[in-house]
């Protein structure tokens, strides 16, 4: 059981409690104890892509800390929270609404390298303790400024999104028609028009590590001259996961309790899907495994050594030395 399993993690379920529900999956198929960690902890309120770590895949879950992630997100203008979503105390209101035109027009101001401050309901440490439990007991919380990058930011051709609680002003069931010239909602509501105020708007933003997305809402709103919150959160790709691999909680279970957790399990090597491979011999890879320096490979940067189909060691290459980063004991 090394691999990694791909949870499309629920609205309202913590990124600890994904945890504990595949280390019970694991009891449950008799699979015994295994380590167990997640790649990137993604809020209560957001839903979508949480790759959880089994066996010695975990050595690799720092990589999925440090990888990009592509979220979808909705901004509700004209009311702002204390925590920046759904779940806050409004602090301040505007009515000024911007129209679609307005917001097409910001987005590259926060396209590429930017400085953000943290939501003052984060995980941040200060002084040893966590911002947000600063933050609930009233204590003014200063949060640093920090450089992130937004790869790509830009609005979601369709105007529904999923994952938590529905936006307001969206009725329920309607769907895109994409072959309709301007899109129109298959209930028949167009969406708003480029000179029409927007309440809110759904937008995709590929992020590096670091970025918070309710801080980048909340930055985008004032920007427009008004105020925001995010209303809807989704995580549809971590790294080299997306949606596509990505399993219910029910279908975890169920694989539990037939026996067949490998079946929604992908391989260590998964998460390692832009390394090159570096074959080796069976004394080179005694020889990793036992943390010596090969040389003689002409390779340079990350290699994965690989014997055969299994993975040796995640190593990296300066000319002719070949040094373990992280070795696997499989």
């Amino acid at each position: 059981m090394h691999g990694w399993i791909i949870l499309d993690k629920p609205h309202g379920l913590g990124s600890t409690q994904a945890v504990s529900a595949v280390k019970r999956a694991l009891r449950t198929a008799g699979a015994g104890k295994w380590k167990v960690g997640h790649g990137g902890t993604l809020d209560p309120l957001a839903a979508g892509v949480l790759p959880i770590a089994v066996g010695e895949a975990t050595k690799l879950a720092g990589r999925m800390l440090d990888a990009s992630k592509i979220y979808e997100f909705t901004l509700s203008f004209g009311v702002q929270t204390d925590t920046l979503d759904l779940e806050g105390k409004v602090i301040a209101t505007s009515d000024h609404r911007p129209t679609r035109a307005d917001v097409e027009a910001i987005l590259p101001r926060f396209t590429g390298g930017i400085e953000q401050a943290p939501p003052a309901y984060s995980a941040i440490l200060i002084d040893g303790q966590r911002a947000y439990d600063l933050a609930r007991k009233g204590e003014a919380v200063e949060m640093k400024t920090r450089a992130v990058t937004i790869y790509a930011l830009q609005i979601k051709s369709s105007p529904i999104g999923g994952g938590g609680p529905r936006p307001k002003g969206v009725v329920e069931g309607c769907r895109p028609i994409e072959t309709v010239t301007p899109l129109r909602l298959a209930c028949g509501h167009p969406p708003p028009l480029p000179g029409e105020d927007v309440q809110e708007i759904t937008l995709t933003a590929h992020v590096s590590k670091g970025t918070y997305i309710r801080s980048l809402a909340r930055d985008i709103a004032l920007a427009l001259g008004t105020v925001g919150h995010v209303t809807m959160l989704r995580r549809i790709k971590a790294g080299p996961f997306t949606l596509q691999s990505a399993i219910s909680l029910d279908k975890l279970d169920q694989a539990a309790r037939g026996g067949d957790l490998g079946g929604v399990m992908l391989p260590l090597t998964a998460g390692l899907d832009d390394i090159p491979a570096l074959p080796v011999t069976p004394d080179e890879a005694l020889a990793l495994r036992q943390g010596k320096m090969l040389m003689g490979k002409p390779h340079t940067g990350l290699l994965l050594a690989m014997l055969g189909e299994t993975p040796v060691a995640l190593v990296e290459s300066s000319g002719p030395e070949v040094r373990v980063v992280r070795g696997f004991n499989l």
